[in-house]
């Protein structure tokens, strides 16, 4: 894998050798980070694999910590901190047996290969043919991935039942669908894929298709029967469930704080945003009871959508406002652009309103943000911007292509990704982009409202799912009382914060913390805080744990130029 990297210091060493070591380790991932050199692999999910990978991450995580912090400079101390996270989060991923039970929308195997798989740009011959060699092995993972979660099984490690009823649906549904709308044909359209179109048709139709009807037998007749009921599906009731979760709360929040704690913080945001609905339900609907300004929201059939197109089309033109008002409030500039492309079917089928694909590391794709316009009707004008903002600009593709551009930082830093960090700053720029002045309406602005009480909601129902036990139907029910989402999409909402627990409460986590720090830096500094350089600070360094982010700031508080 080439990267453009020459750093030789002990801790970047060690941070290269970790992002080798992942990328190997799942070459999907390394495809979808724009890592070169895996393209033509899939992920091995064998027992032996898996102890490997543990134990080699646990190595460098106890190497990186036992550096003596003092030693290093300002940049090599963020680095050590950085691969003490991401490999000690790698090696606890591997100690929870995550890819034995995990099984949802956006995690396991028919993700991967429905949604994940056929995004990649045949953009050259050497990519078409890594494509079809890849299609040619993911029979392999496929039956591989049948026999891990048979593992799990055996060892009561088992997702929700309506996990595995998504994932036998979706696999139904893909079965039934046309060839010719295979979502894994997609990418034959390059001109650089004639070559290898037959090979690729072919390992899909007698390779792909069947090895995916028998995990779907294996998913519908084995692990369904055993699969957690919905009355107490979260991962608290697995054999060392609790400590899992532990594990996991703590992985993504690079925090030491509780279930208990998140769960109440959320619960206090809750009555907060209660407020705020009120006071613009009131501006603009006319009416101060929030309970009335959201089931509006959900049932006027006004601000409804008519077709993908509007979608797609509302997106890009929040995305162009946004890139034309960074200067004013960032002095980093991002030049790797960010296209908005609609899901395929089978992914929208189950997936979120929609995500962020990074750039390609060598510059052969850009960024990417995926929205779910499947059923149209179904999706809500009001929410647009806010997503927008938070996947593309100022939110996760400024950051990520900020990144990537940054000079002086080893190749493991820039492609970094802590989950704190980055949902967290996708969340602050849904407020930020109001600052701005970026929301074309009062009813635009509703979605960031909306979308805050949605990120406060994740708090308590991730934490009640998984630590308190809550049934599915008890965190349904407090998201529609809670938010302005309908339920169209708060059950795959809620399937997903089942199918990966703990990854919900990285957003508000990391929101507060940004918040926290601004509000912080402003009380030292004065008249002499300046926002832009407070955001170029967080922008800084990459993807960091938020203790990190802390010290960072407080350096740039310290800083004469801050002052």
């Amino acid at each position: 894998m080439t990267v453009g990297d020459t750093t030789t210091s002990p801790v970047d060493d060690l941070g290269n050798t970790y992002l080798e070591l992942a990328a190997a380790a799942d070459p999907f991932f390394a495809t979808s980070f724009g890592l070169p050199g895996h393209d033509d692999r899939v992920q091995d999910v064998s027992a032996a694999a898996r102890a490997e990978f543990g134990r080699r991450t646990a190595d460098l995580r106890d190497r990186a910590a036992a550096l003596d912090p003092d030693a290093l400079d300002d940049t090599g101390r963020a680095s050590r901190a950085l691969v003490v996270h991401d490999a000690g989060a790698a090696a606890e991923a591997v100690a929870a047996r995550t890819t034995e039970w995990q099984l949802g929308g956006l995690v396991g195997p028919v993700s991967t290969v429905l949604g994940v798989c056929p995004k990649v740009v045949l953009s050259d011959p050497r990519r078409a043919a890594d494509y079809a060699a890849r299609c040619a092995t993911l029979p392999g993972y496929l039956d591989a991935s049948v026999a891990a979660l048979r593992r799990g099984l055996a060892d009561g490690l088992v997702t929700s039942r309506q996990g595995v009823r998504s994932a036998v649906g979706t696999i139904e549904g893909y079965l039934a669908s046309p060839a010719s709308a295979d979502p894994l044909l997609a990418p034959l359209g390059a001109p650089a894929a004639a070559g290898v179109a037959a090979a690729v048709e072919t390992a899909v139709a007698d390779g792909v298709r069947p090895a995916l009807a028998r995990l779907r037998d294996m998913l519908r007749d084995e692990l369904l029967p055993a699969a957690l009921p919905d009355e107490a599906c979260g991962v608290g009731n697995l054999p060392g469930g609790p400590e899992i979760y532990d594990r996991l709360v703590a992985r993504h929040t690079t925090t030491a704080r509780t279930a208990a704690d998140l769960h109440e913080t959320g619960l206090r945001l809750a009555e907060q945003l209660r407020e705020e609905f009120r006071e613009l339900g009131s501006r603009v609907l006319g009416t101060s009871d929030a309970d009335e300004v959201r089931r509006r929201l959900r049932e006027d059939p006004a601000v409804r959508y008519g077709s993908a197109a509007e979608i797609l089309a509302d997106a890009r033109e929040a995305q162009r406002r946004a890139e034309e008002a960074v200067p004013d409030w960032f002095g980093r500039r991002h030049r790797i652009p960010c296209d908005i492309e609609p899901m395929n079917d089978a992914e929208a089928a189950t997936s979120a309103l929609g995500y962020y694909q990074p750039p390609a590391g060598d510059g052969s794709r850009p960024g990417r943000c995926w929205l779910n316009t499947s059923a149209p009707g179904t999706r809500f004008r009001h929410e647009t911007e806010s997503l927008t903002f938070h996947e593309t600009v100022p939110g996760h593709h400024m950051q990520f292509a900020v990144a990537r551009e940054l000079g002086g930082l080893p190749a493991y830093r820039r492609f970094a990704y802590v989950t704190a960090y980055g949902e967290g700053w996708g969340l602050y720029t849904e407020r930020l982009a109001d600052e701005m002045g970026l929301y074309s309406t009062d009813l635009a602005r509703f979605g960031m409202v909306s979308f805050d009480a949605w990120r406060a909601a994740r708090l308590v129902v991730d934490t009640g799912l998984h630590a308190f036990g809550w049934s599915r139907q008890r965190a349904i029910d407090y998201m529609v009382d809670h938010t302005a989402l309908d339920r169209h999409a708060i059950v795959p909402e809620v399937d997903r914060y089942i199918s990966m627990p703990g990854q919900a409460l990285a957003y508000m986590t990391g929101r507060l913390e940004i918040v926290r720090l601004r509000e912080h830096a402003r009380d030292a500094l004065g008249a002499g805080f300046d926002l832009r350089g407070f955001h170029d600070t967080v922008l800084g360094s990459g993807s960091v744990p938020l203790s990190q982010l802390a010290d960072d700031v407080e350096r740039w508080i310290a800083a004469p130029a801050a002052g």
